[in-house]
């Protein structure tokens, strides 16, 4: 049985997306730093077991181990030959949890650089890359892809070109905002109507943002206004951070509780986003309380 569309499920159901992998990875065993995309080929089943636990809590849609996946970012490790296959390896690990009522959502990080003229690489150079990765994504088994993370427009505009252009799967785009004088705006400037715009104008089929620099809970509500204004109806994700973070002994903590992010799922459901998930700090315990609320 095929499963229903994710852009038409989300307009008429909550949905949960997942938290946070990397830290999850660590309380496993992997090193600051490490390539995280290896374990899905040395520790599958550690990969599994994140997957699974934020299964257990309620989320439906369950991101790929790929969000440093592009060439470009495993080459910082001399990885890049691994590109295909630890890509396709990372959608079959999740598909063998979601189960038939969730979906596989292969995530695509930044590329790691800047574009023209900021940086050397082109548009088309850029698109290539992203080709590749969501290829591979696709091939293990993807049933949606996920450009997250973005700062610049153009770099997520790409992105999500890129994967029109090799695949008919639903497209969601987010990016990194941030606040500057009382407005929100992405690293590169670019306020949330205009930025949500062109993600849709690009061809993504559900846009919103993750992974806020330094937003409160109270941020994240007044942004998540901005973006369904911005959306005109169309289908939205919010993925927060768990509050702002601080430094404890040089170590970043989040602090926000399960019932503290329960309580802004249920505001961010009262103002319109389709599907909401969680960022840095969140952890099965806070996806749990989401998906309950």
């Amino acid at each position: 049985m095929n499963k229903p569309s994710l852009a038409d499920a989300c307009l008429c159901s909550a949905l949960t997306c997942d938290g946070a992998m990397g830290t999850q990875l660590i309380q496993r065993g992997m090193q600051i730093g490490e390539c995280g995309m290896r374990w899905n080929d040395e520790q599958p089943d550690a990969i599994k077991s994140v997957h699974q636990a934020y299964r257990d809590a309620g989320c439906r849609l369950i991101t790929t181990n790929s969000f440093g996946g592009t060439r470009s970012m495993l080459e910082r490790h001399g990885l890049g030959a691994k590109t295909a296959d630890w890509n396709r390896l990372a959608a079959k690990l999740a598909g063998e949890v979601v189960g038939p009522d969730g979906w596989v959502i292969g995530d695509v990080g930044p590329f790691g650089d800047f574009l023209e003229p900021l940086g050397d690489t082109t548009a088309a150079e850029l698109e290539a890359i992203f080709r590749e990765q969501i290829s591979a994504l696709v091939e293990g088994g993807a049933d949606a892809i996920l450009v997250e993370t973005m700062s610049d427009p153009s770099e997520l505009c790409v992105g999500v070109r890129a994967a029109r252009a090799v695949t008919d799967l639903p497209v969601i785009a987010t990016y990194a905002f941030q606040k500057s004088a009382g407005q929100f705006r992405t690293m590169m400037g670019t306020q949330v109507a205009e930025a949500i715009t062109a993600a849709f104008d690009a061809g993504a089929a559900i846009v919103g943002a993750n992974c806020g620099t330094d937003l409160s809970l109270a941020d994240y509500v007044e942004l998540a206004k901005e973006i369904v204004a911005a959306a005109g109806g169309r289908p939205t994700i919010m993925q927060p951070n768990a509050g702002a973070p601080h430094q404890i002994n040089g170590e970043i903590r989040y602090d926000a509780t399960p019932e503290e992010m329960a309580a802004l799922t249920h505001t961010l459901r009262a103002l319109g986003i389709s599907i909401v998930g969680g960022c840095c700090g969140t952890s099965p315990a806070h996806l749990a309380a989401m998906s309950k609320a």
